[in-house]
């Protein structure tokens, strides 16, 4: 039987195949934990972060309206590094819940993807 955590990384795997980020248009990449969602934009031809935020210090609100304050977060970190375009790195995540929301609020806040 093939667990949780196996069958993400899976999909993770799968997904990195297609997917890298470069200077100009660099891999937004999620990670959730159960107690926080972190997001950080990723330059994979050089191997280092552009930008990063999580939920460390937002505490109140449901986790979804907590990631919804990181995605807002991110798209303003973006917009001072002068980033407007990233590709979506979802991480073997579903898009939905936390994720979706964070990625809804980064789109409103001016990251196209």
């Amino acid at each position: 039987m093939v667990t949780k955590i196996e069958r993400r990384n899976k999909i993770k795997t799968r997904i990195r195949g297609k997917i890298s980020g470069t200077a100009a248009r660099p891999r937004m990449s999620v990670f959730r934990s159960n107690k926080g969602i972190y997001v950080q934009l990723i330059d994979d031809e050089k191997g280092m972060t552009l930008a990063a935020a999580s939920s460390k210090g937002i505490e109140e609100g449901t986790k979804v309206e907590i990631a919804a304050k990181v995605g807002s977060l991110i798209a303003q970190k973006a917009a001072e590094a002068g980033i407007t375009e990233v590709v979506f790195d979802r991480n073997g995540y579903l898009f939905h819940g936390r994720v979706k929301s964070l990625a809804d609020a980064a789109r409103k806040g001016g990251l196209k993807f």
